[in-house]
């Protein structure tokens, strides 16, 4: 009896260690896999002064000087496109999840962030900006948000 207790207790540091790797090993893998979280943090200085540099060079001329959009952003224009929505509150910008505004920054207004055939005059900036400066981007406009707003728009794109 005294020997199979030993044999026993051998094969538990093993067992132990087997469990270990492979939650170790699963918690990697669901990182991998899950999508990135936000990189675009409102409270950065240097972020935000970056992105208010970018946001004058490559989107003030459509979204205007105080994130507050084009007139009439609600109504088509008579090319049939929408005109440029405001990125303030009073827009819609901060219902979405940050690697949604991330994605429609690189890729302009295209599948999967619009229906295909989607007709928008929204650019793809992703030849012409890195993630970084796109993070930068969101992080200017994320600035201009109230606390409450941007814990609400925080946990949508916790949840994405």
């Amino acid at each position: 009896m005294a020997r199979a207790t030993t044999k026993g207790s051998s094969i538990m540091p093993w067992l132990l260690a087997a469990l270990l790797v492979l939650a170790l090993g699963g918690a990697l893998l669901v990182q991998w896999l899950a999508p990135a979280g936000s990189k675009a943090n409102p409270q950065d200085a240097a972020q935000v002064t970056a992105g208010k540099q970018l946001y004058g060079q490559y989107c003030v001329a459509c979204h205007l000087e105080r994130l507050q959009g084009q007139p009439n952003w609600e109504k088509r224009l008579p090319s049939g496109r929408m005109p440029a929505p405001p990125h303030d509150e009073s827009g819609h910008t901060w219902h979405h999840p940050d690697q949604v505004l991330f994605g429609i920054i690189r890729s302009g207004l295209v599948p999967p962030y619009a229906p295909a055939g989607y007709e928008s005059d929204m650019p793809a900036f992703g030849g012409q900006l890195s993630d970084a400066q796109v993070w930068s981007l969101l992080a200017f406009i994320k600035s201009h948000w109230s606390p409450k707003i941007q814990a609400w728009q925080q946990d949508k794109t916790r949840q994405y």
